[in-house]
């Protein structure tokens, strides 16, 4: 009788942690739709408003979201050299952060149904959210990549994938904010000042350092190889 009540409590534990997988998986990709939606409701906004510039954004945008959806259905098995690179897009909790930024940052572009543009006009600071997302996002994304390159037989410790991670992350920072000072003379609406630029790397790095306690404290949306 203890042994079949045992069998018994063994099977409900099973049962129900893989009812909370499969629930965690459903909400990541609930997360990933959601978002998704709400790019389209800011394509139909800027067809409404007649901007060519967030048309373009949105069809970027739902083009982007859409491959993490169809694309382990359509190649469920990638090359091995590639897999390390890829490992973010098969990630659904990787791609869920994505996802929201993406969201995020589109609807703060217009505001869906409305004439509003926080990052550029009504309230310009919006882009501190932006570039929080966006560190967080960026930061995951190459930390996961280089967390995964052990299965091309390229071995680092946790130390050196993180140290790593912010070199790749503060060269691409960098490099962002620089063809942006680059592109003022063409692009007016992005002219910012100096203070500007500092900030919005502070805002990237405090997104990052957000993705290093999610990762190294949470293991979320993947966990850290052990030393």
């Amino acid at each position: 009788m203890r042994e079949t009540g045992e069998r018994k409590e063994k099977g409900f534990k099973s049962w129900h942690s893989n009812l909370i997988s499969v629930v965690e998986i459903k909400n990541e990709k609930l997360i990933i739709l959601s978002s998704l939606f709400v790019v389209f409701l800011g394509f139909v906004t800027s067809l409404l408003n007649g901007r060519s510039d967030h048309l373009y954004r949105t069809l970027v945008a739902m083009v982007g979201l859409s491959i993490p959806l169809t694309l382990s259905g359509k190649l469920s098995n990638p090359p091995e050299k590639l897999g390390p690179f890829l490992s973010p897009v098969y990630n659904e909790k990787t791609m869920a952060v994505l996802s929201l930024f993406i969201a995020v940052h589109v609807s703060l572009v217009n505001v869906p149904f409305t004439h509003y543009d926080l990052f550029h006009g009504e309230w310009r600071n919006a882009d501190m959210i932006s570039h929080f997302l966006g560190g967080l996002s960026v930061w995951l994304i190459i930390t996961e990549i280089l967390s995964g390159l052990g299965s091309i037989g390229i071995q680092l410790t946790k130390r050196q994938v993180v140290l790593y991670s912010f070199v790749v992350f503060y060269a691409l920072s960098l490099g962002w904010e620089i063809a942006e000072k680059l592109s003022e003379s063409w692009i007016g609406f992005i002219t910012e000042s100096l203070g500007n630029k500092l900030r919005d790397l502070l805002m990237d790095t405090l997104g990052a350092l957000f993705g290093l306690w999610m990762v190294t404290k949470k293991g979320y949306p993947f966990s850290p190889p052990q030393e």
